[in-house]
């Protein structure tokens, strides 16, 4: 048994989220949002590496030195998985590891806004779900496909780096394809699967201009495109994707987003009052006929009016959501300020 599966198994025992590792210093675990210092030795050059390289292989070790960055999962005896990231830092190496869960959660186990189910029966366009790193994208994302590959007959493709969750063929056939090693990157695999016949695309991250704009192309040519980005609203969001491109390039992209756009579900994580969990808060945008207006004119400032003004359909801004879990005692009122787009509204509350 590798060395570093003590610290995995450690991480699972105390529902730990992350397990993170730094020369220099002792291992942490993160629960429920907070990190904890394992009662480990602290992680001398030669013992990182050591146990980095045993479960990293001679191959993907030799890509860490020559980049300094890797990404890949990695799998317990158990079944557990996570998804690895090796990096480079001031005082030697380090890395972190997501434990991804064994099953995968449905609508009703994550609490989802009944909302989503109806992302699950649109045809075409983009989704967007954004977040913060760890707010739980990838979860969310893997609700969404179980449940489309339980109720209808469709090709999905995944691309991913890693690949976290992996879904066994239901209804669906599901093609998963991992980034380095299925394909050499995101736009190269969204240009393969423009080819492939899918209806249904995820992209795991749309880091880069092309991604972005090969995004864009499938979802404008009827397929429906899941996306995620590091955005925690839906107007950052918007302007985001306009943003990644020239100023001459600004109106065109507007354009395809006002034609593609069926929602925007930006989610982070809460600390719940007791400390025993997290609570999801989440804004959500969804296609109206006043929306691709505001996308063409780039009046981003105008969705929060929109989203209130279209609560009664399943659309909540951050700011409400996060006042909801606060008067049900689920959050306390330091991290709901924290967490608020829109401050003023929490400053009194404190």
């Amino acid at each position: 048994m590798p060395k570093i599966d003590n610290l995995f198994y450690q991480l699972i025992e105390r529902n730990g989220s992350d397990l993170h590792l730094a020369q220099g210093s002792k291992p942490k675990i993160r629960i429920n949002g907070t990190l904890t210092e394992l009662n480990e030795p602290v992680l001398t050059s030669e013992y990182i590496c050591e146990i980095l390289l045993e479960i990293a292989g001679p191959e993907l070790w030799r890509k860490f030195q020559n980049s300094g960055d890797i990404d890949f999962a990695y799998e317990l005896g158990n079944g557990s998985r996570f998804r690895s990231n090796y990096l480079r830092h001031f005082y030697g190496f380090g890395a972190v590891f997501r434990l991804i869960p064994s099953e995968i959660m449905t609508f009703d186990d994550l609490q989802l806004p009944r909302v989503c189910k109806s992302l699950c029966e649109l045809h075409s366009g983009l989704v967007l779900v954004t977040g913060p790193t760890g707010s739980g994208k990838s979860t969310t994302l893997a609700a969404i496909i179980d449940y489309m590959n339980s109720n209808f007959i469709k090709k999905i493709i995944t691309i991913e780096e890693p690949i976290e969750f992996l879904h066994h063929n239901k209804k669906c056939v599901i093609v998963h394809r991992e980034v380095g090693t299925d394909t050499v990157s995101f736009s190269q695999g969204l240009r393969s699967a423009l080819k492939s016949d899918a209806n249904i695309i995820l992209v795991g991250e749309m880091r880069d201009r092309e991604t972005i704009e090969l995004a864009l192309t499938a979802a404008e040519m009827g397929i429906l495109v899941f996306g995620t980005l590091h955005t925690n609203s839906a107007a950052k969001t918007i302007d985001r994707i306009v943003d990644t491109f020239p100023g001459a390039k600004k109106g065109h992209i507007r354009e395809i987003l006002a034609n593609t756009l069926q929602a925007v579900l930006a989610q982070q994580l809460v600390r719940s009052s007791d400390g025993t969990r997290r609570w999801a808060a989440f804004e959500i945008l969804l296609r109206t006929t006043a929306l691709p207006a505001i996308i063409r004119a780039g009046d981003t400032k105008l969705l929060k009016g929109e989203i209130n003004t279209h609560s009664n359909v399943g659309m909540v801004s951050m700011d409400n959501s996060l006042l909801s879990l606060l008067q049900e005692s689920k959050i306390t009122k330091e991290d709901a300020y924290l967490k608020a787009l829109d401050k003023a509204l929490f400053r009194n509350l404190r």
